[in-house]
């Protein structure tokens, strides 16, 4: 907090924004005063509306915002000098206790979960932020008219991973985009032109803790995103926007660790792999379908899942397999960084759920001691093309999987049951709002 009040003084800030995620994962934002902020706010919280968070019914929709002051960054698109916090949801009453179904407090409660039973102390996570960019985007429906028109003037026959200036239009952005997230704590490993030619790209940050990963996702988005805007273009995070070309993830590196130990790390494993660490792989594989509903939270997902192109679409693990669900990079040398790829996620998602339910699927493999290879998940290398299962196909399957699978879960209370309710409801709606209007693939066939 005193960084803070000194940031403040010497940015001479004037306001500051309260930001918190709905249950889908869509940024909100309140703002204050900044004496309003300092008086009240920091140990009160600010009152809000929950219903339009999707969180609770219009009757009882009272809830508090608490700024998370760790959090704090500075904001670079208000015109008035700005600072951001990420928040808490609370409930209205004089002690301020915590919402269960917050997405925040649910990756808290998994996080404690894993310490309780003594499995780790913390999951360590180094995403790849993958995302389209283009220079116009225009998308529409009407009764009598509907579709959309995308153009990154980018685009050649070839493969676009690593391709080099002049061709790689959007190596200046990627720059600022570097410089705009390292100065608000975000460790940037690389980035480059990614696979699609017509303007895919690709920033890989650094490792960090679980809270601070799901936070710092939150921010990327709305950095990138704006950033964009200010620079004339436009930039999604959709699994698939467009047809032929290569899909766009969150693909998750992880390892845990027990203190200074990597607990997924033993000499005599298989790729350097502990028992634990198979365990964890052996639990993230067999609730793969259940967990989709989560990590892969949109229609558009699946396009990717099912497209080809490297897409993870077999839940299979193995050493260097982009088409594996779960990919144990094949270069790594320090025992400190040896560790899994979970490829299937996408940031159509809430992030926070995300890492809970993959943390309590993980949990889930190790408490059970689970074996990917007895239960056929592979190594699937060269000359074993056997594959047991594949993803699901539809979001409409992966909600299926959920209601069917998912006690894990409910492990020590961290999800609750109104919320992975509350969840398929809210994603059941979604995919009648798009099945119930044409397409225009449909007019393409049937007109």
């Amino acid at each position: 907090m005193e960084k803070v009040l000194k940031l403040i003084e010497s940015k001479k800030v004037k306001t500051v924004d309260l930001k918190a995620v709905d249950l889908p994962g869509r940024l909100h934002h309140v703002t204050l005063p900044v004496e309003y902020f300092i008086e009240k706010a920091i140990k009160e919280g600010v009152g809000f509306d929950g219903s339009s968070y999707n969180l609770v019914k219009i009757e009882s929709s009272d809830m508090v915002l608490i700024p998370e002051i760790e959090t704090g960054f500075e904001d670079p698109f208000q015109n008035t000098s700005n600072i951001s916090f990420l928040t808490t949801i609370h409930l209205p009453d004089p002690k301020r206790t915590r919402y269960e179904m917050d997405p925040r407090y649910v990756l808290e409660k998994s996080f404690s979960l894993l310490k309780k039973e003594n499995i780790g102390s913390d999951i360590f996570w180094g995403p790849e932020y993958e995302f389209y960019l283009f220079k116009n985007a225009e998308f529409y429906f009407e009764p009598l008219s509907g579709g959309f028109h995308l153009n990154s003037e980018e685009g050649t026959f070839f493969n676009g991973y690593h391709r080099e200036m002049p061709e790689d239009e959007f190596a200046e952005f990627r720059n600022s985009a570097v410089k705009l997230l390292q100065a608000r704590g975000i460790e940037v490993k690389y980035h480059h032109h990614e696979v699609g030619p017509s303007g895919q790209q690709e920033i890989e940050t650094r490792f960090t803790s679980t809270i601070k990963t799901a936070d710092n996702a939150i921010k990327v988005k709305y950095l990138l995103k704006n950033l964009a805007r200010q620079s004339g273009l436009y930039l999604t995070f959709m699994p698939k926007p467009l047809f032929g070309e290569a899909g766009t993830g969150w693909h998750l590196h992880q390892f845990m660790v027990n203190g200074d130990e990597n607990v997924f790390y033993s000499e005599d494993g298989y790729a350097n792999l502990s028992k634990t660490a198979m365990n964890y792989i052996g639990g993230l594989l067999y609730h793969a379908k259940s967990l989709a509903a989560f990590t892969n939270a949109s229609t558009n997902s699946y396009k990717r899942l099912t497209g080809g192109l490297e897409s993870p679409s077999s839940i299979s693990f193995a050493k260097g397999n982009r088409a594996s669900a779960i990919r144990i990079p094949g270069y790594i040398k320090d025992p400190m960084r040896t560790r899994i790829e979970l490829r299937t996620p996408d940031l159509t998602g809430n992030p926070y759920l995300i890492l809970a339910s993959i943390i309590m699927a993980g949990i889930d493999g190790i408490k059970r001691k689970l074996d990917p290879v007895e239960m056929g998940y592979g190594p699937m290398e060269k000359g074993k093309a056997f594959i047991k299962e594949n993803m699901p196909s539809s979001l409409q399957e992966a909600l299926k999987e959920l209601e069917d699978d998912h006690e894990y879960l409910l492990e020590k209370g961290v999800f609750s049951l109104p919320l992975i309710e509350k969840w398929i409801k809210t994603k059941r709606e979604e995919i009648k709002y798009i099945e119930t209007r044409p397409s225009s693939s449909e007019f393409i066939i049937y007109f």
